[in-house]
């Protein structure tokens, strides 16, 4: 298990010496992370690091998964894409589901910690379930920035039973919702096999065993097969892109166990490829096994990524293709404009705007210097404000104030 001395060259002195401090007071505190997957998306990989994190300074840290069938999925899934915006028919019937998940789960799980911390919409509804003895946290990793009012005001019901919520920017803070609510940026564990350095042998061995050609530039985007990272819309960009740059495109996804929408997407995506591309120029990767190594060094053999989202939580492959150095051309939505400084440590521009991303792809195609600039800069960004580290202090000034007031 990683320790914070093992981040002691990456962030210094100060910043472990810091978050000494910071726990002295917590010492022993039980703390509960509750969320619906193991892997497959940002949250499970943050806690997959957070967890043990937080036990090697001291904290007692506990981390749960919410088991559901797929009914139970497909309608969270519903809920997922209406809280960004998205139509919902919100039937007694997807309510009564989701509660009767979360009741069952709450039959066998023991809860006595000193804080809980439930992760997004799935297991929301567990508070109405125990008899509460200590804070509740709701942390959202969704963009909430216009939610479906319907179920908006549906969800509410549970959240006003909860101490505090947190979100991943002051754009999804909500007026209408009388609860304290925080600001945490997501963030990315640099020592994780995603993200640790590679040497050229193990990159080149990772690109011939997935069949990545490498005798062009590569244009990436990793995320998971969903319809708000609009995969069609990167094909459309890159059959432009291809018309000023000999160069390749590679659409990498895994599939989260709690979203059942992905297979559909791919599909939908795979016949689109198709019609674009007889040749090699498009290669999908399925990464349903979540092969770390393998998007780590894909990242790091991308000559560009692209993060086409229509909307964005928080979008941590950002953060991660910015670590490695390699620069990001990503829509202005959700919590990428917190990542990148446009034009300084990667490129921002409209959802919509397929001018705007073709222009700023092939600049930093034909372009090394600006590469080399964007670079050098994504990375001290991302040290500076993305990493684990200011993660767990975030976490536990929370835990601080909660046990202290």
């Amino acid at each position: 298990m990683r320790t914070l001395e093992d981040y002691r060259e990456i962030v210094g002195d100060d910043v472990l010496s810091r978050l000494y401090k910071r726990v002295r007071r917590l010492y022993g505190a039980r703390v509960l992370h509750i969320n619906s997957t193991f892997f497959g998306g940002g949250v499970a990989e943050m806690l997959t690091s957070l967890v043990p994190l937080m036990n090697s300074v001291g904290l007692d840290a506990d981390w749960r998964i919410l088991h559901g069938t797929p009914d139970f999925f497909n309608v969270t899934k519903k809920f997922h894409n209406a809280l960004q915006g998205g139509a919902i028919n919100l039937t007694e019937m997807k309510k009564r589901l989701y509660v009767q998940t979360n009741e069952e789960f709450a039959s066998y799980c023991k809860i006595d910690h000193d804080v809980v911390v439930v992760h997004d919409p799935q297991p929301l509804p567990m508070v109405r379930f125990y008899k509460k003895a200590q804070p509740w946290v709701w942390r959202c990793h969704v963009d909430l920035s216009d939610p479906n009012s319907d179920l908006w005001s549906y969800l509410k019901g549970f959240i006003l039973r909860y101490d505090v919520m947190v979100v991943s920017s002051e754009t999804y803070l909500k007026e209408d919702l009388p609860v304290e609510q925080r600001v945490f940026f997501p963030a990315i564990d640099p020592l994780s096999t995603k993200n640790e350095p590679l040497s050229e042998k193990t990159i080149h061995k990772y690109m011939k065993k997935f069949n990545i050609p490498l005798d062009k530039p590569i244009i990436a985007q990793i995320s998971r097969f969903d319809k708000w990272k609009d995969p069609e819309g990167v094909l459309e960009i890159f059959r432009r892109v291809r018309e000023e740059v000999d160069c390749r495109l590679v659409l990498c996804g895994n599939m989260a166990e709690d979203d059942p929408e992905g297979w559909s997407v791919l599909e939908r995506v795979r016949r689109r490829a198709g019609e674009l591309a007889a040749n090699s120029d498009v290669i999908l990767v399925v990464n349903p096994a979540q092969n770390n190594i393998f998007v780590n060094s894909l990242q790091r053999t991308a000559t560009v990524i692209i993060q086409k989202s229509i909307r964005e939580g928080f979008g941590l492959t950002v953060t991660e293709a910015m670590w490695k150095g390699t620069p990001v051309v990503a829509s202005r939505v959700g919590g990428i404009p917190l990542q990148i400084e446009d034009g300084e440590s990667g490129y921002l521009v409209d959802p919509h705007d397929n001018d705007a991303f073709v222009e700023k792809i092939v600049r930093l195609l034909k372009d090394p210097e600006e590469r080399e600039h964007i670079s050098r800069n994504a990375v001290e960004r991302v040290r500076q404000r993305f990493l684990i580290t200011r993660l767990l202090g975030d976490h536990l000034d929370l835990y601080l104030y909660l046990l202290e007031s």
